[in-house]
């Protein structure tokens, strides 16, 4: 990865006049090469991380995992793509292992979640079986630790 990208994975808030003073370069070369970088596909967007406990955002997110059957000459691409689609979907990524996807969902409640795993994600013809992980708590998101360190409490030494 070049240096650019690598600075902008790190964080993309960065702006160009900075970036170009990073790399050693000007700022016009800097906004050049990032519009080429979005519209190869190679920049797919920008988000922040946030700290949704701080927020009071309450919401359901779940991790399930799905076996699927492959299709001939399409392999799990397909099902892959039809499940990506549908707006309750986050992540969905082909694994290695036990099962075939790993679908990352987000909901307004468990009703919801599980509402859109038995009406929408079974119920599509070659989902052989699916397993739901229900997300409890957040210590890590994408490289960026969502809490600081808590520092042990010490009882006071007394003479």
């Amino acid at each position: 990865m070049d240096e650019l990208l690598e600075l902008l994975s790190q964080n993309s808030s960065l702006k160009a006049s900075e970036l170009a003073a990073r790399l050693n370069c000007s700022e016009q070369e800097i906004t050049e090469k990032i519009r080429q970088y979005e519209e190869s596909g190679i920049i797919l967007g920008y988000h922040a991380i946030m700290n949704e406990e701080e927020l009071g955002k309450n919401h359901v997110r779940a991790v399930i995992e799905v076996r699927i059957t492959p299709e001939r000459e399409g392999g799990f691409n397909r099902l892959a793509h039809r499940i990506s689609k549908f707006p309750e979907v986050r992540s969905c990524y082909l694994m290695s292992g036990g099962y075939d996807l790993m679908v990352i969902i987000e909901g307004q409640t468990l009703q919801q979640v599980a509402l859109f795993v038995s009406e929408k994600l079974a119920t599509i013809e070659g989902v052989l079986s699916t397993s739901t992980h229900f997300l409890l708590k957040a210590y890590k998101e994408q490289g960026i630790l969502i809490h600081s360190e808590e520092k042990p409490e010490r009882l006071a030494v007394a003479p």
